[in-house]
Parts: C-alpha cells; structure tokens; sequence
C-alpha cells in the first residue's frame, strides 16, 4: 500500500462509489492509506461486506481498528454501519436512507447566510435554502414526512481542522506559520493563502477536513435517526 493517496488513486476510490463497483473499490483501497478515507469509503466497504464480496470482511476489519484508532465525530457511527455488515449486532439501527454524505455536508458547513437548506426524505436530495424559493420547488416544504430541515452549524468545527491539522503537521516551520494565520479575524482566508503554497499539505488538509466534515454530516443524520443506504445491495 502506497504512503500517501494520490489524485488518481482517490479517483479511482470515487470512480468505484458512484458506479457503483465493490470489487474495483476494494482494489482501489489498495493504493493509498485506509486511515484518510475512512468515512469516504466505509458505507462502500459495509455494502461490499454485506453482499460478501471477496477481501471486503478483511477490509471491514481493517477499516474497524483504524475507526477505534482515530475517534473522529461520526467514527463510531461508521463503525457500526461496519459492525452490521458483517453480522454483529448493533441496536438500536437508523433508517436507511440514500443520501450524499458530501452534500449534506454543504449544506451544514455552509455560511450563515447560506442557511442551511432541506434533506428529501423521499429521495435522499440535498437542497440549499435558496431554492424554496424555486418555481416548482417546495409545494409540501413543511411536511415532515417528505422533508428534513438542514441547518447550518457555523464555522467552529472547520475552525478546530484548522487547529488539528496544524498539530498533526510534521513541518514546523510551515506549522509554526499556520499557527500565526489562525489567530484573530480573517483565519480561514490567511490560513489558506499560506497553505496554498504547499501543494502537498493543501492536499493533506483537504482530505482530513473531507474525512471530518463527513463524519460530523453522518453524526447529524444519525441524530435524526437515519443513516446513509450502503451500495451493492438491496435494503440496508
């Protein structure tokens, strides 16, 4: 396994998930390490475990002791959906539903102003709050049966990525200029303007902030009772 993804290996991980294709998934994971696209890549392992594809009960495995090693917000849901599809019991177990973990993730790591938006509980659909304004957008926008208001959680969790990554970061003295970028008002935008001169710590910060906001998207829907339909099966 290679050290560190590169772009076509996290293509070739994203290629599997949207056609969607257990086997190639899993030979896809084979080129970078699990423990970046833990939260990525689980909901596809699960459904490639559930269905018994060959290697997928090893890779569930393996995706389970990295889950208990890292301990990000939403790890522990994902590593029951994991639990599940190898035949452990986990109870109790949120609604399946076919929803993008990455659009829901949008819309909850939006700005302010942004809004937040609705989740369609009758599809798995994100949509950003401006579209209630659509023509035919939202006839029955307050049934609680067809839709999920969406809210926007603010900046404080994409503030402490900032802060983790720094820490996690093995040069110090791009650390140590990072650390000064974050202090006071305008952090996000100084943070990255000094990022954005390293093109491999760019990476390196997109994937842990990827892998975060994700889980933190699975910890909300979790909440609200629901969580994201596996691929390569038919029900859970």
């Amino acid at each position: 396994m290679a050290e560190e993804w590169d772009e076509d290996g996290l293509r070739a991980v994203r290629g599997a998930l949207h056609r969607p294709d257990g086997t190639a998934l899993l030979a896809a994971l084979c080129r970078g390490p699990v423990s970046e696209v833990l939260q990525l890549a689980g909901d596809g392992v699960a459904g490639a475990a559930a269905v018994g594809l060959p290697g997928a009960a090893q890779m569930a495995a393996t995706f389970l002791g990295a889950l208990r090693e890292r301990g990000f917000r939403g790890d522990e849901e994902l590593a029951d959906v994991l639990r599940l599809s190898v035949g452990h019991a986990v109870n109790p177990a949120p609604r399946p539903l076919v929803v993008d973990l990455e659009m829901l993730a949008m819309l909850l790591e939006g700005t302010p102003a942004a809004s937040g938006g609705r989740l369609d509980l009758s599809t798995g659909e994100c949509w950003p709050a401006f579209t209630d304004e659509l023509e035919n957008g939202f006839e029955e926008a307050d049934d609680p049966e067809r839709w999920l208001y969406v809210p926007t959680l603010g900046s404080r969790d994409g503030y402490q990525d900032m802060e983790l990554f720094v820490e996690r970061l093995g040069d110090a003295a791009l650390s140590d200029r990072l650390r000064t970028a974050i202090r006071g008002r305008g952090a996000f935008r100084r943070f990255k303007d000094v990022l954005a001169r390293d093109e491999r710590a760019w990476r390196l910060f997109h994937r842990l902030s990827d892998e975060r906001q994700l889980g933190r998207a699975r910890t909300w829907l979790a909440k609200e009772g629901y969580r994201p339909k596996l691929p390569f099966r038919g029900g859970g």
